[in-house]
């Protein structure tokens, strides 16, 4: 990030860039074109919408927490007649419900979903779910944000329509870029979409990184691209195996490691996410409380709850360049912060789960 500004017109930056987005499809399992934006995750959900529908289109809508009900918000806000296909907040989406719903609305165009619900910790089986879409028309458009690079998912083998991932979770990037591959399916559709668009226009983005040069329509955030070429580099040279199985061990650490204070998970067991623990606050202690005193007193920053679970949960983070240490050092201070709260301890200690990691 520290390379000095350069044309983002110039050939030195489209070598930059174009080795980024050809390293994004290993990393999507797609051999189709990845398409860059700069904008957030947020303005990925919108650009996947917008391409692919019409005022008036009806969507499908999987929500089981706080980013579920925005990609809705995004396709609602563009006129789309969005059908809610609602779980309670900390389960996955049963993929029969999906079928459910399909069956009863056939005339969905579109079904949306959050691959990893962050504001709940949970991951939802997007593998089963995508089976179940394919059996219908509906184009299946995802939200990777939290996902990519973290948890498997395979945009070609799945048969994604639309999946959208951002810079700055398990890619390892600060914020700023989205990226998103494209179906054959979603291209045809976007040929007749008629939701407004410009800035977001897939048309636009592919005539810039198919031009022989590889940029953007517009300024790009050239310090998060160099940081992309850097952590891409990474995760290629370790593999995606072993990516996901370094997720999964930080999963468990950190799952076993807040049982064993006596707290309780929020998220299901059986779909608990891999790069984030959402662990319900004890009766009696002060979530914000305890989210400021583990970054003033041990260097530990955790979020608290999003929305309606703002309160009653606080969440870890371990995702992208998160390792075995860090996560031990997020429970020991959370063994050291609850016994002050009022929360007290047991005996077998909080970092049992990461013995052999």
């Amino acid at each position: 990030m520290a390379r000095p500004m350069v044309n983002h017109r110039s050939e030195q930056f489209g070598r930059v860039l174009g080795e980024v987005l050809d390293g994004l499809r290993h990393i999507f399992q797609t051999t189709g074109p990845v398409l860059p934006f700069t904008a957030s995750g947020t303005g990925g959900l919108e650009a996947a919408v917008v391409n692919v529908l019409s005022p008036g289109d009806r969507v499908l809508a999987l929500t089981c927490g706080a980013f579920g009900e925005r990609f809705a918000a995004v396709a609602r806000g563009f006129g789309a007649e969005v059908i809610p296909l609602e779980v309670e907040w900390g389960r996955a989406v049963d993929p029969e419900d999906v079928r459910r719903a399909l069956h009863a609305h056939p005339e969905v165009r579109a079904v949306l979903v959050t691959h990893n619900e962050t504001s709940t910790g949970v991951t939802n089986p997007l593998e089963a779910i995508a089976a179940v879409v394919r059996s219908s028309e509906a184009l299946l458009l995802v939200d990777a944000v939290s996902s990519l690079a973290a948890v498997d998912l395979r945009a070609d083998a799945w048969r994604l329509d639309v999946v959208v991932a951002g810079s700055q979770k398990a890619l390892m990037g600060p914020p700023g870029a989205v990226f998103l591959s494209v179906s054959d399916r979603a291209w045809e559709a976007s040929r007749t979409a008629r939701m407004p668009r410009w800035y977001f226009s897939w048309d636009r983005a592919r005539a810039e990184i198919t031009s022989g040069k590889a940029l953007m329509p517009f300024t790009p955030p050239l310090p998060v691209i160099h940081a992309l070429q850097a952590s891409v580099q990474m995760i290629l040279a370790q593999g995606l195996p072993a990516r996901f199985a370094h997720h999964r061990r930080l999963g468990q650490a950190a799952r076993e490691g807040v049982a064993a204070m006596g707290l309780r998970l929020f998220a299901d067991p059986r779909h608990a996410s891999d790069t984030v623990t959402a662990v319900r606050v004890p009766d009696g202690v002060d979530a914000r409380e305890l989210v400021r005193r583990l970054r003033t007193d041990h260097g530990v920053v955790v979020a608290g709850g999003q929305g309606r679970l703002e309160g009653r949960i606080i969440r870890i983070g371990h995702m992208g360049y998160v390792q075995e240490a860090q996560v031990d050092a997020a429970l020991r201070g959370l063994a050291e912060v609850l016994p002050a709260l009022g929360h007290p301890v047991p005996g077998a200690g909080p970092t049992a789960g990461l013995e052999g990691a």
